[in-house]
């Protein structure tokens, strides 16, 4: 039932719990998305919930010790329990991720790495006296177990979906109830089915590429199977992906809250650096705001910004899997960054065309490190895509034109995507009757695929 794609999530779960959450008095709606969440989580991670019980208590309980009010000065005790509580939750992180690694990959509970950050960043934002006032135990809880991120983020601020606001008895504060409406439940109901549409019609069509490649094994493809194996998994990853934040931003609008953009068009973007401001943005916006400022971000000497860079991109390619494939991964993206922050930036700022071209060739073969964990399959794969580095092309020569053959429509369909202009004229005319029944069209097709397949996962579950 944690699949927003499979059909008992569908029909059953989400309709009953929005019905329930409209109907019922606001101040009580913290509580049954709290409950409501740990339910859902229930169903897909089973004893894992407990875990996810005790986290939420000991990061509120914590964190009652840690707020500071605004304005307040920081006392030493509430900075030792800020460090006390974050290090309780990066070491469950990290003796997770490693007994997945070592023992059973079942053993990584469901979407720990999305809401242990969401409770450092929690933590964060109370000592650093963002929050004027404590929020209440079941606005905490809401927030660090809600079943639309819970699984695949985003990450949200507490912030973004409890406001703050001032009242005039004694400068205090209060949280803004979040508004339901019409025009939010429309927009949800299609922003959910365009996620849809992208996880099912286009990210598991081009999956089924993927899976064809790995079967006929790396060695014995060709070198333009394998750019379009390169290209197809990049596509793969981003609308399912991206699919998932569009149904997770659809559901947060049924419920009240603001709309979490985590994809801004990253294939349009002028380079590698801007391609991850663009990229599950959330999450780079996290570590530049508690990784990478802390560490002194872009303010110190070229020696110390390289080195922050780095420490970043090591521990976003830790973040996604503890497999040697994706350290390397977080280290040739720093590298890349460095080499255009440092090396090449006047250059794209004169021809942005380079800009781009880093983006369109380099991030596919980035995917390739990103996706194949076994080392010297890697290196095999990159001797079919550099040809005079291995046998050349002449390994089943007639290979791409078959599967361009079956996969050029979701491929055509993707790339069309990746250009802002048509993904955004959908945006702007969603009201628009005829967009309208594109979008049933759309949402009905990929329920009739979703029926008729085993229930294909999102990718980010893993991580």
């Amino acid at each position: 039932m944690v699949n927003f794609s499979g059909l008992e999530f569908i029909f059953r779960f989400l309709p009953v719990f929005l019905i329930i959450y409209w109907i019922i008095p606001s101040r009580y709606r913290d509580a049954l998305l709290f409950v409501g969440s740990l339910v859902f989580y229930a169903f897909g991670a089973k004893l894992f919930v407990i875990l996810l019980f005790l986290l939420v208590l000991v990061n509120y309980v914590l964190g009652e010790m840690v707020w500071v009010m605004p304005g307040r000065r920081r006392k030493v005790q509430q900075r030792q329990m800020l460090v006390t509580i974050v290090t309780v939750d990066v070491i469950v992180l990290i003796v997770f991720k490693i007994l997945a690694l070592k023992v059973k990959a079942s053993l990584l509970p469901l979407g720990l790495s999305f809401y242990i950050f969401k409770m450092i960043s929690y933590q964060a934002d109370l000592y650093l006296g963002r929050m004027r006032r404590r929020p209440s135990f079941m606005q905490a809880a809401a927030y660090f177990t809600m079943f639309p991120q819970i699984a695949q983020g985003p990450i949200m601020r507490f912030s973004q979906g409890w406001i703050e606001k001032p009242t005039n008895v004694r400068r205090q504060t209060v949280y803004i109830e979040r508004s339901v409406s019409l025009a939010k439940v429309e927009d949800g109901i299609c922003f959910f089915a365009m996620g849809l549409g992208m996880k099912i019609l286009i990210a598991d069509r081009l999956g089924i590429l993927w899976n064809e490649i790995i079967k006929i094994g790396f060695e014995s493809i060709s070198t333009p199977l394998a750019w379009l194996g390169a290209v197809g998994y990049s596509l793969e990853l981003y609308f399912d992906f991206w699919g998932y934040s569009l149904m997770a931003a659809g559901i947060g609008l049924m419920l009240g809250f603001r709309f979490v953009q985590n994809f801004i068009h990253p294939y349009a973007a002028c380079g590698i650096a801007d391609f991850y401001r663009r990229w599950h943005a959330t999450l780079g916006s996290w570590f530049r705001d508690y990784v990478y400022i802390p560490l002194g971000g872009s303010r110190c000497g070229t020696f110390a910004v390289i080195r922050n860079l780095m420490i970043v991109w090591l521990l976003t390619g830790f973040w996604h899997g503890g497999t040697l494939n994706f350290v390397i991964w977080g280290l040739v993206l720093g590298l890349l960054i460095v080499w255009e922050k440092f090396v090449v930036k006047g250059l794209i700022r004169r021809v942005p065309l380079i800009g781009h071209l880093h983006v369109i060739v380099l991030i596919p073969l980035t995917w390739v490190i990103f996706a194949i964990s076994d080392l010297k399959e890697l290196g095999i794969y990159f001797t079919r895509l550099f040809p005079f580095f291995g046998t050349g092309t002449a390994v089943n020569p007639g290979d791409f034109a078959k599967y361009m053959g079956i996969y050029w429509p979701f491929l055509t369909a993707g790339i069309l995507l990746c250009v802002p202009v048509f993904y955004n004229l959908v945006i702007w005319k969603r009201r628009n009757p005829i967009v309208i029944v594109l979008l049933a069209v759309v949402f009905w097709c990929s329920v009739y695929f979703s029926s008729i397949s085993a229930g294909n996962p999102f990718m980010y579950f893993s991580f």
